[in-house]
């Protein structure tokens, strides 16, 4: 299996300067990730950080009774482990794989180094990339607890299936009511109601464990303002980082990905 079969790759990747591209290349490893898989646990120490391609990972809050709640999802415009260049070597959040796929890992040595390089403007634009890139990570944080706070089950539900589509190229979720739940911080029960009454409207399929999104503007439509609200801002703070929609084809995807971007693959078993 060749680089090029992985088609969509990551977009914070993308957007560096061919130079700094250059130096993360040879240490950068093509992984496959697993659905559930377990990429850190909170405050563990970060070996690694990873920069999705085809995979979505999701960041959770453990309480000490052992429920969580989601509190943010990273697909192919971001990367785990952010807290390593803001000066800290753990992350309190645990990172979980939501929808398994390809992914570049990097050791987090690599990256911290690189990040604290002196080497002028260069060096600066990735410093300030990653750090809008942070912010834009942090007010869907923010924003999250809001929604989870005042808004009902269906339009949460509805938040978390849309970030999803604009992280995927496919309008195929492959996500169980358990993993949902989870992120959510919701029963299992009433994750099953609000994919029942969106079924119901004729928006999504459901079934074992995979959620087929028919209607997205009506999706759109019955989510509350805080999805729209995480895009705007994101678009707003990395504009030259774009997102792909699950409307792209896999072959439009393939042609706009620079011809950069390959990685010594090793994969994750």
């Amino acid at each position: 299996m060749h680089s090029s079969d992985a088609p969509h790759q990551n977009r914070l990747l993308a957007t560096l300067h061919p130079d700094i591209y250059a130096r993360l290349h040879p240490h950068l490893e093509l992984v496959s990730l697993q659905l559930g898989q377990v990429l850190h646990e909170s405050d563990s120490q970060l070996r690694h950080v990873f920069f999705p391609a085809t995979a979505i990972v999701s960041l959770l809050h453990i309480t000490h009774e052992g429920t969580s709640a989601g509190i943010a999802m990273i697909g192919n415009e971001g990367m785990t482990g952010v807290s390593l260049f803001l000066g800290g070597e753990t992350s309190p959040s645990r990172a979980v794989v939501q929808s398994g796929g390809l992914a570049y890992r990097l050791k987090a040595q690599v990256l911290h180094d690189e990040f604290s390089r002196a080497g002028g403007r260069r060096s600066c634009t990735m410093q300030n990339l990653l750090l809008r890139y942070t912010q834009a990570l942090l007010i869907q944080t923010a924003q999250t607890a809001v929604c989870n706070r005042h808004h009902s089950v269906d339009q949460q539900l509805c938040r978390c299936l849309l970030l999803s589509l604009d992280r995927l190229h496919s309008n195929v979720l492959v996500m169980t009511q358990e993993l949902i739940a989870n992120m959510l911080g919701v029963r299992r029960e009433g994750i099953t109601e609000a994919a029942g009454k969106l079924q119901h409207a004729g928006l999504i399929e459901y079934r074992r464990g995979h959620i087929t999104v028919i209607n997205r503007l009506g999706l759109e439509a019955r989510a509350c303002e805080c999805y729209k609200l995480v895009k705007n801002e994101f678009n707003r703070l990395l504009p030259e980082v774009i997102i792909q929609n699950s409307n792209c084809s896999t072959a439009a995807a393939r042609d706009a990905m620079p011809a950069c971007l390959s990685a010594r693959q090793v994969f994750m078993h």
